[in-house]
Order: structure tokens, then C-alpha cells, then sequence
């Protein structure tokens, strides 16, 4: 299976230009509100017409401008689960899913074929409720039965926990992921969540202001960030310019001017250096140590949040019941070398 997307669509006042080939059943596209990441999905969905580029999977040309190939939507055989999930507000929860069971042309066999559906997904308590009687959870596992119903050839899942209450979220991603487990085809979510796209996808997309700046395993995406934009979008918060000293020695001109040691080489490209706030270490023995000197100590209920002299910010798990913070920053704090994330500024 292979997924081959090259498209560029201009709005009023933002533009869109995407590229990305991958055989993952498991994307991500990940990127802040207004990035791109929900036109690109509608354009791969056939609800959006790019006005140029070309969009094809396994076999079949889904859109080619310069050969006037637009396939509708509907016969894309993708299933788009919407962020309000798009539920029929006058049908039951069963009769949802018949009405998917019927555009599949599955007719013969509805009443049958719904009931093992309903068995599947577990809304059997629930088959003759009607949408606005259903909690947000049951909404969603109601939304993707129907649309599995038909079978789809690709699922499509726009910001899928963006209606829900934080404390909802984790039980919701981990239910989603057993659904998906038995699904064998190719999953695109789209996001702004990192935990989000890193629990659920091993092949990722990173997307500023219209356009793909990183693309590739997530693992390694998450590990090796090469430009601050795509650091800070997988969530890296302690980024600072700095002064290349020689090929594995630097200088953060952010941190008050602390000399590091760094395992990768620092070619003359790099303008950046990184490192995540949980990769910080207490010693005052080895390389890369500086002195923690006064510190703003933020509590959570697991874990302390440091904002160091030099502006670094540290992150440092606590028990609940631990709410003495006297002891929490120690003298001296290091970076591991292997830790140093160097990076090229995201405009360079």
C-alpha cells in the first residue's frame, strides 16, 4: 500500500502546499490550528479539489489536474470521521449504522449485518438511543461503527478527541486503538496533539502555515528534530541559538552562555541547539554540568515544573503527597551529551 500526495490549493490569504509518499497504515499529521492539516485530509478525502498536484493510493489516481482526474468522494471508499463526529440527529443509533450498511449496498442482509456491528462495537444498551442522548464517547464508538460499516478502504480521523473532556481522552484514544487493531488497512489522523499522534501513528507529517516540514518515522521525528519549528511541535521547550565552538562543542547563547559537549558533530549549518525539560539531570560530576542557581518552582500533581537562572526549564516527576520543594533543585544539574538536540533555525 502506498500513499502518494502532492497538492497546492490557494485561499484567501494562506496557502496550502503538501507533498508526502508513504507506505504507513498508520499516519499522523501533525500541526497547529489553522496549519493545513484538515484541508489536506479533506483533499485526500475528495472534499476539497486542490487546484493542482496529484493524489493516488495503491493503484488508483484519485486526482491528477494536468490529466483532469478528480474521482468523487464517494467512490474513494474512504471513511472520514468528522470532529463532531456528524451523527443523523433523527436516527437511532442502529438506524445510523443501517443507513451506512445501505449507501455499502448491503441491503440484503441490513438487519443481520447491523446486529453484529452493534455486538462489535458494544452499543448494544444503547442501539434505540437517539444522538443527542449519547455521552460523547458513545457518540464517537456510534461514528465509527457506521463507518466501518461500509467497509472502508482507508479511515480518515479529523481531530477525532477535540469534542471531548480532557479526563475523557486517554480512556477514548486507548478504545479507538483496540477498534483500529482490527482494522488492517491505512489510518490517517490528524492532530495537534503530540501524545495523541504518538500513540497512535509510526509514520508522521509535521505541517506549519500550509506546508510539510518533516516527514518520517516518529520515533525518529520525535528523537531528532532537524529544524526548532519541528522541535517545538513534538514538544521540545528549551531551544537556544548558539556559538559553534568546534565539532562537538558548543556554546547556548540563551542559557547565559553555558559550554556543552554534544555526541553529534556540530557542522557549520547548524544554528540551534535543543533539549528536552525531562532530559536534564541532577550531578555535579562528568560533562556538561552548570550551576542550577535560583530557580521558580511550579507544582503539579506529578511533577515538578523548574524554570532555572540560566532559563532553562526542567521537569521532574514528585509523588502526590510530596509537597515540600526544598530539596528539589540541587546545586548542580548536566545534559547528557547524547541528549543535545542541534538543529538548523526553521527559516534557514
Amino acid at each position: 500500500m502506498s500513499l502518494d500526495v502532492n497538492i497546492k490549493k490557494q485561499y484567501p490569504g494562506f496557502a496550502l502546499d503538501v507533498s508526502f509518499k508513504t507506505g504507513s497504515k498508520r499516519i499522523g499529521i501533525l500541526g497547529a490550528s489553522g496549519c493545513g492539516k484538515s484541508i489536506t485530509l479533506k483533499s485526500i478525502a475528495g472534499i476539497e479539489k486542490p487546484d493542482s498536484g496529484r493524489i493516488s493510493f495503491e493503484n488508483s489516481v484519485w486526482f491528477d489536474k494536468e490529466k483532469g482526474v478528480n474521482i468523487k468522494a464517494a467512490r474513494r471508499n474512504v471513511g472520514y470521521l468528522f470532529q463532531n463526529y456528524a451523527l443523523f440527529p433523527n436516527m437511532t443509533v442502529k438506524e445510523n449504522i443501517e443507513a451506512a450498511l445501505h449507501v455499502a449496498g448491503k441491503d440484503k442482509n441490513r438487519a443481520g449485518s447491523s446486529a453484529e456491528i452493534i455486538e462489535r462495537y458494544a452499543l448494544s444498551d444503547i442501539k434505540d438511543h437517539m444522538p443527542d442522548e449519547l455521552s460523547g464517547g458513545q457518540q464517537q464508538r456510534t461514528a465509527f461503527a457506521r463507518l466501518m460499516a461500509r467497509d472502508p478502504g482507508m479511515i480518515l480521523l479529523d481531530e477525532p478527541f477535540s469534542a471531548m473532556d480532557t479526563f475523557l481522552r486517554e480512556g477514548m484514544r486507548l478504545e479507538l486503538i483496540r477498534m483500529l487493531d482490527e482494522y488492517d488497512k491505512t489510518v490517517i489522523m490528524v492532530s495537534h496533539d503530540r501524545d495523541e499522534i504518538y500513540q497512535m501513528c509510526d509514520y508522521l507529517i509535521l505541517m506549519d502555515k500550509g506546508r510539510v516540514i518533516a516527514k518520517g518515522d516518529t520515533d525518529e521525528l520525535f528523537s531528532h528534530p532537524k529544524t526548532t519549528e519541528a522541535a517545538r511541535l513534538t514538544g521540545c521547550k528549551n531551544i537556544s541559538r548558539i556559538k559553534r565552538m568546534s565539532d562537538h562543542r558548543i556554546k547556548a547563547l540563551d542559557w547565559q552562555g553555558i559550554e556543552l559537549l554534544t555526541d553529534e558533530t556540530v557542522t557549520e549549518d547548524i544554528t540551534h541547539a535543543g533539549v528536552r525539560a525531562h532530559d536534564i539531570v541532577p550531578g555535579d560530576e562528568g560533562v556538561n554540568v552548570f550551576s542550577a542557581g535560583r530557580a521558580q518552582i511550579s507544582r503539579l500533581p506529578f511533577e515538578w515544573y523548574v524554570t532555572l537562572e540560566n532559563g532553562l526549564w526542567w521537569k521532574r516527576g514528585r509523588e502526590l503527597y510530596d509537597t515540600g520543594d526544598e530539596s528539589i533543585v540541587p546545586e548542580y544539574l548536566s545534559i547528557p551529551p547524547e541528549k543535545i538536540i542541534l538543529m538548523k533555525n526553521a527559516g534557514s
